[in-house]
């Protein structure tokens, strides 16, 4: 039976998760498991959990092994493979007066789409921070406008140990073996965004497959590519407005599905294209890129009160494998059981949700508001605010029993997993920061609007 919870309810009281998928999984999402890799956005699972320790303490000094400067703009993330790590941005070309920085641009009133660009693919010596190559995937003017506060290089690149693949939106896909050599590139076409904000989701691979969610104000698809080639495997049509989160795949106890966000979000075979569910969302905005845990898949919208088409949503749901079809209404009640619970006042919006010690954590973008749920029963632990903080933009990550969570100035606010908030430690990095940090091998990859920290004991 559905549960819906209309308020927050809060209480204080220890709670040991019993969800069985949970234990499907092998082991605790907040366990330490050896590994050296990285590989997308979030991590290899899309979970945002560290399996290896980083320091617990850092600042713009402390435990710094290097810094990287950036030549250009870009909220991508790091991804790391081995003893590369792989970055991309997009470089002003020209002058130095033309090349200054957006942020004086914007504040003399100039069109960052009016400028030329190199997006370029970056690779670096995880060890010393060096750089392997820098290669340039594309060089023009964007095809499109884009929101102030996004960049032309946001969508964060995957790498199966083969090849590196960045994805710049409407700006093409290109693909990179692990030398820096060109292997294929393909334009996926020129669509307007919402109002001009730009791109952000991430490609996702399974096996052979390179998979793009391309949702748009005209057009809008998801479509797989041949990893080896960049040819068109299949390609679907949505119909979905802009949105911005990033797909993922769910492997589950059933099956495995390519979960797409949007107002209704949508599981699809990843062989195939072929649509297994959908779930209305109620509207609101997909920024937040939905998060599996064994048995368990978390989804949800922003709410949103603009007086705009896709006013509404803000709920957050729990779902089990194995629907088919619509799923969540009362209309068909075998396909009702997909949805375990729903939360519709979770505080969803940019920042994805992580899972430690049976709760989620999602953070609210302008408030520095954090609010912890029951991940078995959908209801509200807590919703408190963070002491000094500011926006989430990043996505917060989990190491052992702790939640690290990144405002825009840069600083990392540590939280204590479980029912009981608890501020437990604060690290500072006097930045401008919106990209996710990466974890591989000891080390965290911390990306500010300037520089690429390598935070190692």
């Amino acid at each position: 039976m559905t549960r819906t919870f209309s308020q927050p309810i809060r209480f204080q009281t220890k709670h040991v998760i019993t969800i069985a998928a949970v234990a499907l999984a092998g082991m605790s999402v907040c366990s330490q498991v050896q590994a050296d890799q990285w590989s997308q956005f979030r991590g290899d699972q899309a979970n945002g959990v560290a399996e290896t320790s980083h320091p617990a303490q850092w600042s713009e000094t402390k435990n710094v092994a290097w810094v990287h400067p950036m030549q250009g703009e870009g909220w991508s993330c790091p991804v790391v493979w081995d003893d590369r790590i792989f970055l991309t941005e997009a470089v002003p070309s020209g002058t130095k007066a033309e090349s200054d920085g957006d942020d004086n641009n914007r504040a003399q009133g100039k069109d960052p789409s009016q400028k030329t660009y190199q997006w370029q693919v970056v690779c670096l010596d995880s060890q010393s921070g060096n750089e392997l190559w820098r290669k340039t995937a594309r060089e023009g003017r964007p095809v499109m406008e884009r929101h102030s506060s996004n960049t032309y290089a946001t969508e964060t690149p995957v790498t199966d140990g083969k090849h590196v693949y960045a994805y710049f939106g409407m700006m093409g896909v290109h693909c990179f073996d692990m030398d820096g050599k060109l292997v294929w590139q393909r334009d996926l076409g020129q669509y307007k965004m919402r109002a001009g904000w730009g791109t952000s989701s991430s490609p996702v691979l399974l096996n052979d497959k390179l998979f793009l969610q391309v949702d748009n104000e005209e057009q809008s698809f998801l479509v797989a590519l041949d990893a080896e080639t960049g040819e068109e495997v299949w390609r679907v049509a949505r119909d979905e407005p802009s949105q911005y989160s990033s797909p993922i795949v769910w492997k589950n106890s059933l099956r495995t599905e390519l979960i797409v966000g949007g107002t209704n979000y949508r599981s699809y075979d990843p062989q195939t294209g072929e649509l297994l569910w959908q779930l209305n969302m109620q509207k609101g905005r997909s920024s937040a890129t939905p998060l599996a845990i064994g048995d368990r898949l978390y989804v949800g919208t922003e709410y949103r009160n603009r007086g705009g088409s896709d006013d509404g949503g803000g709920y957050l749901f729990a779902i089990a494998p194995g629907g088919q079809g619509e799923i969540g209404t009362s209309e068909d009640s075998a396909n009702d059981k997909s949805v375990v619970w729903k939360n519709p006042e979770s505080g969803i919006q940019m920042a994805s949700p992580v899972l430690c010690k049976g709760h989620l954590y999602l953070l609210e973008r302008r408030s520095g508001v954090v609010h912890c749920i029951n991940a078995d029963t959908g209801e509200m632990v807590y919703e408190k605010r963070i002491p000094r903080a500011r926006a989430f933009w990043a996505s917060p990550w989990v190491m052992d029993d702790q939640v690290f969570c990144i405002d825009t100035n840069g600083t990392t606010f540590i939280l204590s997993g479980g029912p009981d908030f608890e501020v437990v430690g604060k690290n500072e990095i006097d930045e401008l920061t919106w990209s996710t940090p990466a974890i591989a091998d000891g080390a965290l990859y911390f990306r500010t609007a300037s520089k690429l920290y390598c935070i190692r004991d």
